[in-house]
């Protein structure tokens, strides 16, 4: 360990990694959009986990079920945040997404 190494960090990165390749990307992000299809208005990263849950896509409604794929789908430009909004669930400003004209093609 060097003094610039965090413990426990090698193995949180591993776990982290492990987690992330269990994902089926691809499912996930068809969840998301048509959910955000089914809804008009900008949604944050938990009302979409609360929506996907209710579908029986997740076993909570934990928004780190959504917030990671919305992040991809940001970078792929199908989602934009377009501002923020205080959370219903948590009290906290969050961002909104809304779907950008890619997705609707």
């Amino acid at each position: 360990m060097n003094e610039f190494t965090i413990p426990g960090e090698p193995v949180t990165l591993g776990t982290r990694h492990d987690s992330n390749e269990s994902v089926d990307k691809e499912q996930r992000y068809k969840q998301i959009l048509e959910i955000m299809s089914e809804h008009s208005i900008p949604l944050t990263a938990k009302e979409i986990a609360v929506f996907m849950f209710s579908k029986g896509y997740t076993p909570t409604t934990e928004r780190n079920f959504s917030a990671p794929r919305l992040t991809e789908m940001s970078q792929k430009g199908i989602v934009e945040p377009i501002g923020k909004k205080k959370c219903s669930y948590t009290g906290k400003m969050v961002s909104v997404y809304v779907l950008t004209e890619v997705a609707n093609v």
